[in-house]
């Protein structure tokens, strides 16, 4: 009977102990009556802005709590991502980055946060094919036309991207690679920036998220001429991949993620994570993800965070490949 009541003490100690934990009193208030912060490293209007809007103003919805976008651009990204792994780590800052988070620890020698440590991963929200986009004045038909064309007048092709370092260029110099050609690389602070050197035939190619150019491309003002993604593009059924379009090891597949900084209680990390599948699942905001391209990928926090390492190293191999230059 002693041992019982010891056992019963002892429970309500370890009870106790837990519900004043710092990372419980913390995860059981959030939110509070406060608004959330939610960084995008990009301009407003490109891919990652657009989703992350979409897919937060459901999440605000079902919290009952404000979530502020703010858009802090430039250095691919690591603008934004630095401001987010130095806020407070109490749920009211998150960050939502593209795959491009997972390239600059490659093109940055210099970051004021380590890209692991300092950012914890929560959910992949979506995946967004790339598409390889020219004027449609160029009357290119296929892939093949734009690689032929790059290949009759070595040095030039040129080629933009949302940043130097961005999926964007990875996916550009990955194609580049494959197809053998050669192209000047000019970064701008984003995708909306990008596109309108397209639609003014400044510059010969974009590998754009398909949903910051599926406008363009219905207006006929663009032509898609691939996918870098693993399969068709739901909004561009008719566009090949690059692969099928004759260019093995060219694809690259861009993501749009949510992070919080590391030292969040893994409490508000799993609510954060269930209200953005919860927010996908919602029927007005799942087919307009569709209508963008866009699909949903539900993995848990821990696989998340193994397949930003993963892609760390993987995206070092193509950097060094490239020859893209550190910073």
């Amino acid at each position: 009977m002693r041992f019982a009541g010891l056992s019963r003490r002892c429970a309500l100690i370890a009870a106790a102990a837990f519900m004043l934990a710092p990372g419980a009193a913390v995860a059981d208030d959030w939110p509070k009556d406060k608004p959330i912060k939610a960084i995008v490293p990009f301009a407003a209007g490109s891919s990652t802005d657009i989703i992350a809007r979409l897919v937060l103003d459901q999440v605000s919805k079902q919290i009952g709590q404000a979530i502020v976008v703010e858009n802090r651009g430039g250095a691919s990204g690591t603008i934004g991502s630095a401001a987010v792994a130095k806020a407070d780590p109490d749920g009211y800052t998150i960050l939502v980055h593209s795959s491009s988070h997972t390239v600059t620890p490659s093109t940055y020698t210099t970051l004021s946060y380590d890209t692991e440590k300092d950012l914890a991963p929560v959910l992949p929200i979506v995946t967004v094919p790339n598409v390889v986009l020219v004027n449609s004045g160029r009357g290119y038909n296929t892939l093949k036309d734009m690689i032929d064309a790059a290949k009759a007048k070595p040095g030039s092709f040129n080629f933009a991207s949302a940043g130097a370092g961005s999926a964007t260029h990875l996916t550009a110099e990955r194609l580049k690679l494959s197809a053998k050609i050669e192209a000047a690389h000019v970064a701008f602070k984003g995708s909306s920036d990008a596109l309108t050197e397209i639609l003014a035939d400044r510059l010969d190619f974009y590998c754009s998220p398909v949903n910051a150019a599926i406008g363009f491309i219905k207006d006929g003002k663009m032509t898609a001429l691939a996918v870098s993604s693993a399969k068709r593009s739901s909004a561009l059924p008719d566009v090949p991949t690059t692969v099928e379009a004759g260019f093995p090891d060219s694809g690259y597949e861009f993501w749009i993620g949510a992070f919080v900084p590391r030292q969040t209680p893994d409490a508000i990390r799993k609510r954060l994570h269930a209200e953005l599948l919860k927010a996908i699942d919602e029927p007005g905001v799942a087919k307009k993800l569709a209508d963008l391209g866009a699909d949903p990928l539900k993995i848990s926090p821990a696989e998340f965070e193994a397949m930003v390492k993963r892609e760390i190293a993987a995206n070092a191999v193509v950097v060094k490949a490239a020859g893209i230059k550190a910073n």
